[in-house]
C-alpha cells in the first residue's frame, strides 16, 4: 500500500465496475379499480398511507374493496408497489358544469387536450375521474369589490328583532356565503346561506342568514328599509387583503390592470376530509396574465400554478367575467368579475370495474416489457370483470384467460414472478366444494415456473367503511415474497411457520383439511391454511410448473435465478464492445465467481462453477462477435416433506443393534 513520509496529496484509483450491483427482487407491481388518483399511470407507493394518498379509500362496494385491498396488503409487508389505475368505461372528471361527461386520465392527458382552455368544457374540473370529485367545490376571487363592499343598500323592508331572514333588491350583488353586516345597527357577522327570490315583479329576493358563531341566533337587531350592509367574501379572513394589480404586471402596463386573484378549493360535502366546508388548497395573489412571474421569477400564471400544484383540480377555461385573463401583462386590463366565482363539482363517476381485456391492456401497456419498469412481484388481484354491461361476472373461463395472459408477460419478461388466487365464487360460501373448485381452476391454467396460485380468499376487517370483506389473499402472498427479501433473501421459501404468517385475517374463505391441501399440492396450489392457535400460514411454495422434479417447481429456486440473471446480466453488458480475448473473459469471470461465493455464503446455493475460456469461446464464436459463459448453478432447496421415524427397544440392548433390525440405515 503506498504511504507518504512527507506532507503531500495521494491520488489514488479504484476500479469498481467489476462489481455485480445489486438488483431489486422485492418491487411490486398491480392494476386495479379506483375511486381516485391518476390513471393509466405508474405511481409507485410506499405504503398503505401512501397508497390511499395517491388513490383514495375504497368505497363501500365489495367490488372496489376487492381491487384495492390486494394492492394495500402488499404493503403490509412490503414497501415498493407500482400502482396503476386502469381507466374503466364511464368512469367520469367531476366538473363545473352540469351534464358534462369528461374523462382526464393524468396529467399528461390533461397537457395534451385541456390546458389550453379550447375544449369549452367549462371552468374547473376535478383533478381525478371518481365520484370522489363531486365533494369539491371551487372560490374564485378577482378584485377588490367581490372581495369586499363596504356599504351597500340593500333592504326593502323591516326585519323583525333576532330574525333569521331580510329582505333585499336585486340590484345588489349577494352570494350564498357572503359575510354581511348590518351597519349602524348591528356589528355581528352573518354568512348567507339561501337565497330566494320572489315570485312577480317585486324585484326582491329574501336572504337567509345564519350568525357565523351560532347559527340558531339570526339578527339581533332590526333591519330597516334603506339600511346599509356591508359584504364580503366569505374566505376573505383567509386572504391578507384584496387582488389587485401584481408588481410584475403594473410595471408592463397601465395602473389598475388587476390582475390578481385568490383560488379557494374546498372539500363541500366532506367526502374527502370527512369534514364539510373544509378548506383543501388556497392559492393568493396569482396572475390572470400568461407571462406573469413571482418574485423568485417562477410563473404566476393561476392556470400554470394549479397544474403544477393542485391535488384536486384542473383549470378548464376562463371565467368569462375575467375578460383579458390568459393574455400577457403588457397594456392588458384584466377583467375583475362582479362577485366571487362559486362553483360545485358534480357528474363525477368511479365507472365500471375493469373488463379482462382493460386489465390486460394496463398489464401490458405498463408493465409488459423490462426495459419500462424494473419489477419483481406481480399481483394479479381480483379475477372478477365486467363484462361489458356493468355488471360483475367471475367465470372460470374468462377468470383463466386473464391468469394465463397474466403468465405470458411474465413468461416474456424473464424477471418476476405473478401471484393468483381462485375465482371468488371458488371459495366463498362453497362449503366443503372450496378444495374440488380450487383444483378445477388450477387445472385449466398453464405450465410455468414464472407463477405462484394460492387457495384462498380472506375475511378482513374493512377499517375505512367499518365492516368484514372478502377479498383475493395474493397480494398477501406476493408481499410475504418482499417481506423474506428484508429479512433473509429471495431464494428463501416465504412459506411456513418461519416466514409464512399472514396477519389480520378474521377467517379463511375455505379452511383446508389434510385430504384437501394433498390435492391442491397436486394441482400446483399452495394451501393458505389457518391451524388453530398458530395463526394463518402459507403452506406451500410451488409454482405453477408441471413438471414437479424439476427444481423451478419451487418458488424459492425460481426467484433464485432471476436475481442470479438479473444481477449478472446487468454487470455483463459492461463487457459489450470489449474484445474477446483472455483478459475479458477472467475479467469476467473475477466479477462474477465472488458474488456467486456470496450467495453460496448466504445459502442460495449448494455449488456453482463458471466457464468463460476458449472451451466456449472458440474461434468461429470469435469471429462472429459473440462472447459465451456458461453457468452452473446446484441451488438450495426448501423441506417440504418431514419423515420422522421413532423406534422404541428393549432396555439394554445398543442402538447400533436396532438400526439394521428397524430398517435404518446410519
Amino acid at each position: 500500500m503506498a504511504f507518504q513520509v512527507s506532507p503531500g496529496v495521494l491520488v489514488q484509483e479504484i476500479d469498481a465496475t467489476n462489481v455485480i450491483p445489486a438488483v431489486s427482487s422485492s418491487t411490486g407491481a398491480y392494476c386495479g379499480h379506483f375511486g381516485w388518483g391518476p390513471a393509466e399511470e405508474v405511481i409507485t407507493t410506499v405504503s398503505a398511507k401512501s397508497l390511499v394518498d395517491s388513490f383514495g379509500e375504497p368505497s363501500s362496494t365489495d367490488i372496489m374493496a376487492e381491487h384495492f385491498y390486494p394492492a394495500k396488503m402488499f404493503l403490509d409487508y412490503g414497501i415498493d408497489l407500482k400502482v396503476v389505475r386502469i381507466a374503466t368505461t364511464s368512469m367520469v372528471n367531476a366538473t363545473t358544469t352540469s351534464g358534462q361527461s369528461l374523462l382526464i386520465k393524468n396529467l399528461t392527458h390533461y397537457r395534451a387536450n385541456y390546458n389550453d382552455g379550447s375544449a369549452s368544457v367549462g371552468n374547473w374540473g376535478a383533478r381525478y375521474a371518481g365520484a370522489l370529485g363531486n365533494s369539491l367545490k371551487t372560490s374564485v376571487c378577482g378584485g377588490a369589490n367581490p372581495y369586499a363592499q363596504a356599504s351597500v343598500t340593500t333592504t326593502n323592508g323591516t326585519s323583525a328583532l333576532e330574525g333569521t331572514s331580510i329582505e333585499v333588491t336585486l340590484g345588489e350583488k349577494f352570494i350564498v356565503g357572503d359575510i354581511i353586516t348590518a351597519i349602524g345597527s348591528d356589528t355581528t357577522r352573518y354568512s348567507i346561506t339561501t337565497i330566494a327570490f320572489d315570485s312577480g315583479t317585486t324585484g326582491a329576493a329574501t336572504i337567509t342568514i345564519a350568525q357565523e358563531d351560532d347559527s340558531t341566533q339570526g339578527l339581533a337587531a332590526a333591519v330597516s328599509s334603506g339600511a346599509a350592509l356591508s359584504r364580503e367574501w366569505e374566505f376573505a379572513a383567509q386572504f391578507n387583503g384584496a387582488p389587485g394589480t401584481s408588481t410584475y404586471a403594473s410595471g408592463r402596463s397601465t395602473a389598475g390592470v388587476t390582475d390578481e386573484l385568490h383560488i379557494v378549493v374546498i372539500d363541500e360535502d366532506g367526502d374527502i376530509s370527512g369534514v364539510p366546508g373544509t378548506i383543501l388548497e388556497k392559492y393568493e395573489d396569482l396572475s390572470k396574465a400568461s407571462d406573469a412571474k413571482d418574485d423568485f421569477g417562477a410563473t404566476n400564471y393561476y392556470v400554470t400554478v394549479i397544474e403544477n400544484q393542485s391535488d384536486y383540480v384542473y383549470w378548464l377555461d376562463h371565467d368569462s367575467g375575467y375578460s383579458g385573463a390568459g393574455s400577457a401583462a403588457l397594456g392588458v386590463t384584466f377583467g375583475t368579475g362582479t362577485l366571487p366565482a362559486n362553483l360545485s363539482f358534480t357528474n363525477g363517476a368511479d365507472g365500471n370495474q375493469p373488463t379482462t381485456g382493460q386489465k390486460i391492456t394496463a398489464w401490458d401497456t405498463h408493465f409488459g416489457s423490462a426495459d419500462n419498469e424494473d419489477i419483481s412481484l406481480m399481483v394479479s388481484g381480483s379475477s372478477q370483470a365486467d363484462n361489458g354491461s356493468g355488471t360483475a361476472v367471475a367465470t372460470r373461463a374468462e377468470a383463466t384467460s386473464y391468469y394465463n395472459q397474466l403468465m405470458n408477460i411474465a413468461e416474456d419478461r424473464k424477471d418476476c414472478v405473478v401471484f393468483f388466487s381462485p375465482l371468488r365464487s371458488d371459495v366463498v360460501d362453497s362449503g366443503t366444494a372450496g378444495g374440488t373448485n380450487v383444483k378445477t381452476t388450477a387445472d385449466t391454467l398453464n405450465s410455468t415456473s414464472y407463477a405462484v396460485m394460492s387457495s384462498n380468499w380472506l375475511y378482513i376487517y374493512d377499517r375505512y367503511n367499518d365492516r368484514y370483506v372478502y377479498v383475493p389473499d395474493n397480494g398477501s402472498i406476493a408481499g410475504l415474497c418482499a417481506k423474506t427479501d428484508y429479512t433473509n433473501d429471495a431464494w428463501w421459501s416465504p412459506a411456513g411457520f418461519n416466514r409464512g404468517q399472514i396477519f389480520g385475517v378474521t377467517k379463511l374463505a375455505f379452511n383446508p383439511t389434510k385430504a384437501d391441501r394433498d390435492k391442491l399440492y397436486k394441482s400446483r396450489v399452495n394451501p393458505v391454511v389457518t391451524f388453530a392457535g398458530q395463526g394463518t400460514l402459507l403452506f406451500g411454495d410451488k409454482t405453477l410448473l408441471s413438471n414437479d422434479g424439476s427444481a423451478f417447481s419451487r418458488i424459492n429456486v425460481r426467484r433464485l435465478f432471476i436475481v442470479l440473471e438479473k444481477a449478472i446480466s446487468n454487470a455483463a453488458k459492461f463487457q459489450l464492445f470489449e474484445f474477446n480475448d483472455s483478459f475479458t473473459r477472467a475479467n469476467f469471470r473475477a466479477m462474477i465467481e465472488p458474488f456467486l461465493r456470496q450467495v453460496q455464503g448466504r445459502r442460495g446455493i449448494y455449488d456453482f462453477q463458471v466457464i468463460c475460456d476458449e472451451t466456449n469461446n472458440t474461434g468461429n464464436i470469435i469471429d462472429s462477435n459473440q462472447f459465451v459463459a456458461a453457468i452452473f448453478i446446484k441451488p438450495a432447496r426448501s423441506i417440504n416433506f418431514i419423515t420422522l421415524t421413532f423406534v422404541a427397544s428393549r432396555t439394554g440392548v445398543d442402538f447400533e443393534e436396532v438400526y439394521g433390525a428397524a430398517g435404518i440405515s446410519t
